[in-house]
């Protein structure tokens, strides 16, 4: 923020698996109530040191053959890497008159914790589709419309 002279809420969020769409919904939450004219989310995750691959590996988290397959039956763990990433989020009203490029529209969001509901790294299909539902009724719309969904986990 210093650099950059912004002088809006400025924050660090570290939330284990949702570590990049929880940004994404409290910019969202500030620019959606006015808060502020736009926000620059920037995530970063780097595997400076070993432990906790080697925790998630005795732990047998990871995939053993490396490979990502979510909502598969194969699926057999999760894959760690490094990666880093910005999007810039306004409200459309303010992105159309000076032709920004818009690349999507976040309609609908919503964020849930499992809480105590089975093994820590089991996610719990009520409360998945809770959240869901929580979303699309934020966004005011059905299923079918929604063309794109952020997952984690």
């Amino acid at each position: 923020s210093y650099s950059l002279g912004l002088t809006g809420a400025s924050m660090v969020v570290d939330t284990a698996c949702s570590w990049s769409l929880v940004p994404v919904h409290l910019a969202a939450n500030s620019y959606s109530n006015k808060e502020s004219e736009l926000a620059l989310v920037g995530v970063v995750n780097l595997l400076l040191a070993p432990i906790l691959s080697i925790n998630f590996t005795i732990a047998r988290m990871l995939a053993a053959d490396g490979r990502c397959t979510p909502f598969d039956a194969t699926a057999n763990g999760f894959v760690r890497s490094d990666c880093c990433g910005v999007v810039v989020l306004k409200r459309l009203s303010q992105a159309i008159p000076p032709g920004d490029n818009v690349l999507a529209l976040n309609r609908g969001y919503a964020l849930k914790q499992d809480g105590a509901s089975g093994p820590l790294t089991v996610p719990s299909g009520p409360s998945q589709e809770a959240v869901v539902r929580q979303a699309l009724t934020h966004a005011g719309i059905k299923p079918k419309e929604v063309s794109y969904i952020e997952a984690h986990g």
